[in-house]
């Protein structure tokens, strides 16, 4: 079973903006801490920004800190990441995560709190 599905990956030249979307199958309830990790080939998945639902508290690594926003629409179920002003080393492949515990200042970049991990979806950027 798929329980979460990402979408709007794509191509992009540097600068440009993309925004992703993560949708949860209707098997889950909606996750108390959504995030989004990424993975350039050769690297480890990195953590990238999460949200805890119905909050505005946000988390986000420092190399997208004022070019990324993560937002939800819980009444549908849908996260989203905006990404802005683009950089070459933004590209990877990113999956959209899903964990039923708020999250934390420290625990929200960890893969293992995570229950679920989407498919996910590519993003290319070109320098």
């Amino acid at each position: 079973l798929v329980f979460l599905t990402e979408s709007g990956g794509g191509s992009v030249a540097a600068g440009g903006s993309l925004r992703l979307s993560c949708t949860a199958s209707e098997d889950i309830d909606w996750p108390a801490c959504m995030a989004w990790f990424r993975q350039a080939p050769g690297k480890r998945r990195e953590a990238v920004a999460a949200i805890t639902t119905g909050t505005d508290l946000t988390y986000f690594t420092d190399s997208v800190k004022g070019r990324f926003t993560i937002s939800e629409d819980n009444s549908a179920n849908i996260l989203y990441l905006q990404m802005d002003n683009l950089k070459f080393d933004d590209s990877g492949v990113y999956y959209c995560a899903g964990g039923f515990w708020g999250c934390g200042e420290t625990s929200w970049s960890q893969e293992g709190k995570y229950g679920y991990l989407g498919q996910g979806t590519q993003v290319t950027v070109s320098s």
